[in-house]
This record gives C-alpha cells, structure tokens and sequence, in this order.
C-alpha cells in the first residue's frame, strides 16, 4: 500500500512570483538562526546546565579547565546532531521525491535495516567492540542494501513502486536476521542494545571526522540533484519529454540518500521519523520545488534532531532519555496524522 502524494508531487515546478522567492529567502534565513540557537542551547543543556559565560569561553578560550572540557565534549555531539539531522533529511527529502511517496524515509529502502544488520554481525561473529569499527561496518552496509534494493528493484528498469516493495522485503528479511543473532547471542544483545535506539551521547571529533567526507559528498549529490527531480515528481513520460534520463537520477538519487542515510546512521544508530516529518512539513510551505525543499530540510531536519536530544536530557535528568526513543515517541502520532490526512490506494 502506497500513500497517494502524486497529485502534490506532480505539480511544476515552475518559477515561483519574486514575493515568494523572497519570502522562501527568509525563511531559510530564520532557518538558519532558529539552527544557530538550537546549536548553542544543545552546548549549554545536559546533565548540568552551563552558562552563556562558560560556553563562550569553551568555544573561543579552552584552557582545559573542566568547564571546558565538558564545552568541548557537547560540542563534538552537537556538530554529529547537526551533521546527522542534515543528512537523515535531506535523505528523506531525495527517497520522497524517487519514490513520490511523501510518507517515505531512509527505512523504506532498507538502509537502516542493512546497517543494523552489519554492525550485529561484526559484534558478534567479528569482535568488533568499538565505536570508529561500528561505523564503517554500518556504512558498508548501508551501502550494500542500497546497491541490492536499487539491483531488485529493476536497474535499468527501476520504478518508485519496484524500489519500495525491494527495500520492505529486505529489510524484513534483515530484521529478522538481526533478532536471531541477538537472541542467540547475549554479547551482542549487550551492545546492540544502546546503539539500535540511537544516540548522540557517545560523540566524539573522531567519529565526526569520520563520516564528514561521506556526508558532505552525499549532501553535495544531493541539491545538484534538485532540479532533475523535480523533472523526475511530474511523471516519467514528463520528465522523457522534457529530456530527463530517469535511470541515471534515480541511480543517482538511490546514491545520495544511501551515503547520507547510511553515513548518519553508522554514527548515530538508527533514528527514525526525522527523514520523514522534516521534508514532509517543510513542502506545506516551499511548495513542491526541491531546489527549496532540500536547503530546508538541511536547516531544518537539525534542529529536531538537537531539539529532541535537549528534551531527553532534561526529562531524565541526571541520566538522559536517547534521543532514538524520543524522535520515535513524537513521530509515531505524527505519522499517524500524516496517513490519516491523506487517501490511500492498493496497489
């Protein structure tokens, strides 16, 4: 069953009226300072709040005092927030303009699914314990699924209905893996269980540092990718006339969101609903044109992300609600006003 969004994702994109493009102007602008705010009250929040003073002095006069260190230490988590956020949804953003399905996000084509799947298996039959080894098993998987679902899904021949019925049967297929390793396993259910929820809490510059190239190439792919999917949202006979090669977007699509979803989910674990409520809200008011709704999503998906992390370090204080459990809890009623808002078809 697909959620029908054709009608809204077929529109033109056509020039939008100077007042408009003004007003999209600043309102990436606001964006952008709402980011800025988030940013600097996501350093000052946690276990222990910390003053304006404090954070000043962290960020610009680091004398390694402890203040300091814990300035730098939420620092580096929110640099992932921000980085992680950006990318869950400009990921959701590509996959709900491939598939044009505006309830669509990174899970739909199993990415979360194949990086979960390769992180249990290197904890469990390859010892791996670390975070920096978590990362690169779960990028490598991420990318091997993305690659299966886009071969299943038809290669040359790919359509949105083919992509999302390959990633739905391999993720199953994955998950179903994954819990009879961790049955069998209780190592490996001991480790999984912190990074399955999802979680900015073990950040550091070194992880940063590690899937940063990844994201800014996939983040690069994708706003070069706008205007052939607005092409790609009218239709494929549309977008033939109009001289578009639907494989090569596609297959370009399919690569971005793959290393940017797969990139964020190796740091982070897999955090759902952020690709999907972000691109979805932010289109009420861009329009169906991606060359906005991507820089949207890009501003705007952090801002959940940090902002859901301060919420669950103060509801738990001293300990801290992961910030997995707390995008979940807000985007469960949301997907269900979503579906519930809008007709849906049988395939």
């Amino acid at each position: 069953m697909l959620v029908d969004g054709l009608p809204e994702q077929r529109a033109d994109a056509a020039p939008a009226p100077p007042k408009r493009r003004t007003a999209r102007a600043l309102g990436l602008l606001v964006s952008a300072g709402i980011l800025v705010l988030v940013a600097l009250a996501s350093i000052a929040i946690g276990a222990k709040d910390l003053p304006l003073a404090q954070v000043w002095h962290g960020l610009f006069h680091d004398t390694g005092t402890y203040g300091d260190v814990v300035v730098g230490e939420r620092i580096d988590r929110t640099l992932l927030g921000l980085l992680a956020g950006a990318a869950l949804g400009l990921a959701g953003a590509v996959l709900q303009a491939l598939t044009r399905n505006p309830l669509a996000d990174p899970g739909l084509l199993g990415i979360n699914a194949g990086a979960s799947a390769a992180v249990v298996t290197a904890i469990s039959f390859l010892g791996v314990t670390s975070l920096s080894g978590y990362v690169w098993f779960a990028f490598l998987g991420a990318a091997a699924v993305g690659a299966l679902v886009w071969f299943l899904g038809g290669s040359r021949g790919a359509t949105p209905v083919r992509l999302a019925l390959a990633g739905t049967a391999i993720s199953a297929a994955l998950y179903g893996y994954l819990q009879a390793v961790m049955i069998t396993d209780d190592a490996a259910l001991g480790r999984m269980r912190f990074w399955t929820v999802g979680s900015l809490a073990s950040a550091t510059g070194a992880t940063v540092g590690q899937v940063l190239p990844f994201l800014a190439a996939g983040t690069v792919l994708a706003l070069l990718l706008a205007r052939p999917l607005n092409a790609l949202a009218m239709g494929d006979d549309t977008a033939r006339a109009l001289g578009a090669d639907l494989n090569r977007t596609r297959a370009l699509a399919m690569l971005a969101a793959t290393v940017l979803a797969g990139a964020a989910t190796a740091a982070c674990g897999p955090i759902v609903f952020v690709g999907l409520m972000v691109p979805h809200a932010v289109r009420s008011f861009t329009g169906p044109d991606q060359r906005w709704i991507l820089p949207y999503a890009a501003l705007l998906s952090p801002v959940l992300l940090l902002g859901a992390d301060i919420v669950g370090r103060l509801v738990a204080r001293p300990a801290e609600l992961q910030v997995g459990v707390v995008t979940a809890l807000i985007g469960g009623p949301v997907f269900i006003l979503l579906v519930r808002r809008r007709r849906t078809t049988q395939l």
